[in-house]
């Protein structure tokens, strides 16, 4: 394991003068060190930005910082959180992924103040960053760059043109605004069946880990299938409910007959392999072909996601900085999370990323990488939703966050989709759902 991805001290660097954040005021009870725990990256390199641009803030103010990188891998990072929840000792910054700030909200410290002068500076934050990051009308995490993701379609451009008849950077130009009204559940469904009869299935995971959860999610969104509503009332036997399990037999009879097995690499390498004309991902895919396979990584393009019955909603997976309230240093973790979050910063930390990340704010959505990224040029282009074309979502919403958090962790939404595809009545499959959920409302 690299040097980057352990526990050290960072000593002081020079300080990059393009690089602005709020002046953190030294004083004695303010003093000295910080310890900070960071999401470890699946990007090369993309670690070392994250600890130059500490680095850079540490020399500033004179404070002595501690980071380490933690994995996601084997739920490292969430057993962390938890510990240190536990313990209320650890790190005074720690990278929380999707669910955590509402799980741990009262042991966190309200981030109101940087989030009034963040949203002012860079623009509104969207719907799903809103009702992940606050209880009871407070903000308890700031949105990280890091991690944050939207899990799209990303296309052979050759094999969808080939097999399905579509232009998809027609329909999505470099440069401009989507052209994709016509780009709809129904077109998706007969794209999906004829790329299946060429020989080159869309490679859609239904299993129970993330990348499944977050592409089934917005396909019940898209046709406003809600398993319980935003009050905490189970709601899913409906129309919208058994429109989307239906559509989704449909789909899952096009794709690899094991999508039900199929964890978060399963898509990765379905598409470097060439076996597949399409998944759901963000730019990590690419990223890999275009290091293992160039000659498929020139024919990807990352676009949107089909417009259902109730619109169009991508797969969105934020992350957050939090500071816990037992912690020993509060201004210096807030003078922090405002430097990690100016234009600069972010700039830096999605060009490490090669993309990849996401900045929660409306106006940080055009930076130049996504628009220079290539081959092809403007492969990303359309990744951070810069023409607002699709609403980011994530699965389970809007139940309140503790139960759709079992929801999503479940996987309830995959299992019943796989469920009905495998010949279970769609009653059964709802009456099934439904009992499931009352067990999450007695946790």
């Amino acid at each position: 394991m690299s040097q980057s991805r352990r526990k050290f001290v960072i000593s002081t660097a020079k300080v990059s003068a393009a690089v602005i954040a709020a002046p953190f005021v030294h004083t004695s009870r303010a003093a000295g060190s910080l310890s900070v725990g960071m999401w470890d990256h699946w990007v090369p390199g993309a670690n070392q930005a994250t600890t130059d641009l500490i680095n850079e803030w540490a020399a500033r103010e004179k404070v002595d910082v501690k980071i380490d990188f933690i994995t996601s891998q084997g739920n490292k990072l969430l057993l962390t959180t938890t510990a240190e929840a536990q313990a209320k000792s650890g790190h005074d910054v720690l990278a929380l992924s999707t669910w955590l700030p509402a799980d741990h909200a009262k042991l966190l410290e309200p981030v109101d103040d940087i989030m009034t002068d963040l949203i002012k500076e860079h623009g509104a934050v969207n719907g799903t960053v809103q009702y992940l990051g606050k209880v009871d009308g407070r903000w308890m995490a700031v949105p990280a760059t890091v991690g944050a993701q939207i899990k799209g379609p990303c296309s052979r451009v050759d094999l969808l043109k080939q097999h399905a008849g579509i232009d998809i950077k027609a329909m999505y130009p470099a440069g401009s605004a989507p052209k994709a009204d016509a780009w709809n559940m129904d077109a998706f469904l007969k794209a999906a069946e004829a790329c299946h009869k060429g020989g080159v299935p869309f490679g859609i995971g239904f299993g129970t880990t993330s990348d499944s959860v977050d592409s089934c999610g917005s396909f019940f969104h898209a046709f406003g299938a809600d398993l319980v509503d935003a009050k905490g009332n189970i709601v899913v036997n409906s129309d919208q409910t058994k429109q989307v399990l239906e559509y989704l037999k449909r789909l899952i009879a096009f794709l690899p007959p094991d999508v039900p097995a199929w964890d978060d690499a399963s898509n990765n390498k379905w598409l470097v392999s060439g076996k597949g004309a399409m998944i759901m991902n963000p730019p990590s895919a690419w990223a890999v072909a275009k290091r293992d396979a160039p000659q498929i990584a020139e024919q990807l393009w990352t676009h949107g996601f089909p417009t259902g019955p109730k619109g169009r909603f991508a797969p969105f997976l934020p992350f957050y900085w939090g500071i816990w309230n037992f912690g020993k240093n509060k201004p210096a973790a807030k003078s922090l999370l405002r430097h990690l979050s100016t234009r600069q910063a972010v700039a830096k930390l999605v060009e490490a990323s090669g993309g990849y990340d996401l900045p929660a704010f409306a106006n940080l959505t055009t930076l130049p990488t996504w628009a220079e990224a290539g081959p092809p040029k403007g492969t990303l282009y359309h990744y951070p939703n810069p023409h607002n074309h699709q609403t980011l979502s994530i699965g389970a919403a809007p139940a309140p966050p503790k139960i759709a958090n079992q929801i999503y962790n479940n996987g309830l939404m995959t299992k019943m989709a796989v469920r009905h595809a495998q010949g279970e009545s769609v009653d059964k499959t709802i009456s099934w759902a439904a009992k499931e959920l009352e067990g999450f409302m007695r946790v």
